[in-house]
């Protein structure tokens, strides 16, 4: 476990993860990792938070942590941009009943909403899999629930680390927020299925309208907990070439040459 930690850490510049004692079983390990750059401006950002709390709060998330095998999952939680957004940590809680959720919703609800320069999804990955791997906590399955409006653009490549975290036994899945052009051929939610998700059964929902969020992350909450998939709805991403995922990287550099 210790190896996998420091290979996962090495990738990127993730922020320091310490080994606690067992925790006992869940369902699933859920990391949210939360993109708060500065491409969303602050009524998005609170949006966006407001749409995680509502969804923690809901009664199909709470009936799909009780409706699993054990009926509790263990839950965290950060914000990231070009890097893991110190303080917006919050760790492992387990939530097995109603007011296990409200709380750990309540902790998220009152983090003051900040935004940051760059995007490293690759840092978010490194970080959300440090987490999982130094857990207290065994679980079936492990997930991390990446939710961001752009492309890798800085920190290490996106595809290699997220390659390193699924070969740990993390699933990667993807939000991917459409809200303005983010530069990906093909469309961001492509980028995030070619680059960002991996593992069994791993999925990326699209959001093209901030009033949407909430509901396409109570979905998407709901779908991590019982261990499900949608059925696919993006038949035009499997009919185009495989995404450059370079991209962000190249059009930062082109960005800043000029």
């Amino acid at each position: 476990m210790f190896a996998t930690l420091a290979m996962l850490m090495s990738l990127s510049a993730a922020a320091p993860v310490t080994v606690p004692l067992g925790g006992g079983e869940v369902d699933v390990k859920l990391v949210l990792a939360v993109d708060t750059s500065r491409s969303m401006d602050q009524e998005e950002v609170r949006i966006q938070r407001e749409g995680y709390v509502e969804a923690l709060k809901h009664k199909e998330f709470i009936e799909a942590v009780t409706g699993g095998l054990t009926g509790r999952i263990a839950i965290s939680y950060f914000e990231w941009a070009g890097y893991v957004v110190p303080g917006s940590v919050i760790d492992w809680h387990v939530i097995e009943t109603q007011q296990d959720a409200i709380g750990f919703a309540s902790k998220l609800e009152q983090r003051p909403i900040t935004t940051q320069r760059r995007t490293s999804i690759s840092t978010a990955i490194a970080q959300g899999a440090a987490m999982i791997v130094s857990s207290p906590y065994s679980g079936t399955r492990q997930v991390i629930d990446v939710s961001g409006d752009g492309t890798n653009n800085s920190g290490n490549p996106v595809a290699p680390t997220r390659d390193k975290a699924v070969q740990a036994g993390i699933v990667i899945n993807g939000l991917a927020l459409m809200l303005r052009p983010s530069g990906a051929p093909g469309g961001l939610d492509k980028y995030y299925a070619d680059c960002v998700i991996g593992g069994p059964g791993s999925f990326v929902l699209p959001v093209n309208k901030i009033e949407d969020f909430a509901v396409a992350v109570r979905r998407k909450l709901v779908l991590e907990v019982s261990g499900l998939s949608p059925e696919p709805t993006m038949d035009r991403i499997a009919d185009q070439p495989a995404t450059d995922c370079m991209v962000g990287e190249r059009q930062w550099q082109d960005m800043f040459d000029r």
